[in-house]
């Protein structure tokens, strides 16, 4: 099917979003929404990374042999991960900090590693770099917004700023991040149906339009 920027866009921010859609990426979604700092950080480096090794993969697509293209992702994706960790860890320790084990995972993101797969391996370098980055905003937003509410909620705070005096324990908790999670989950996906319905519609009623001027006309 060819690709359109409202395709790719969407695509990733909505329609594919891979946290709130395709509930890819859930181990740092689930441990780091405690913040929306911590969600900001991670969306930031997996966005990052997406970017890159799309790009390079794209480029690379008709010279890695497909036997071994599983192995060269990993080794690509890996490469770029570890210039984020060096790069963090000089120039913004406390996010470095709070990433933690989080943060070398990346290269064994299902998101990374399914784009590369399914999109960057198949696609010229321009729409695998708008995919990785849509996909990353996509995965960035999801991650921010469920961890300003567990924040929020869970210690008072909103980017580390004092809202406040009241907290509610159970959202600092990993029984708030899962029931966090699956709000979220259900939020979207009624709205997502509503948006898709509401096009239906439309479509159907543009599809409807020439027959009833034919039959004004027969009239």
């Amino acid at each position: 099917m060819k690709n359109s920027f409202k395709k790719v866009a969407l695509g990733g921010v909505i329609t594919s979003n891979p946290t709130l859609k395709l509930v890819l990426g859930t181990c740092p979604t689930l441990a780091l929404t405690t913040a929306a700092m911590n969600g900001l950080g991670m969306g930031a480096a997996v966005t990052f990374v997406l970017i890159c090794s799309n790009l390079l993969i794209s480029l690379l697509r008709k010279v890695i042999p497909n036997q071994v293209r599983i192995p060269a992702f990993v080794l690509i994706i890996a490469t770029f991960v570890t210039i984020v960790r060096l790069a963090l860890d000089k120039f913004l320790p406390p996010i470095y900090e709070s990433l933690g084990l989080y943060l070398p995972l990346i290269v064994v993101n299902c998101i990374i590693l399914g784009r590369a797969e399914s999109f960057a391996s198949k696609n010229g370098v321009g729409w695998s770099i708008l995919d990785g980055l849509f996909m990353g905003i996509g995965f960035t937003l999801a991650l921010t917004l469920m961890g300003a509410v567990r924040e929020f909620l869970g210690y008072g705070t909103l980017f580390n700023v004092q809202i406040m005096n009241f907290q509610i324990g159970f959202f600092s908790s990993s029984a708030g991040a899962f029931f966090t999670y699956a709000v979220f989950i259900a939020v979207f996906s009624l709205v997502s149906s509503l948006i898709s319905n509401k096009r239906k519609r439309k479509a159907f009623a543009k599809t409807q339009t020439p027959v009833q001027d034919c039959a004004k006309e027969v009239e």
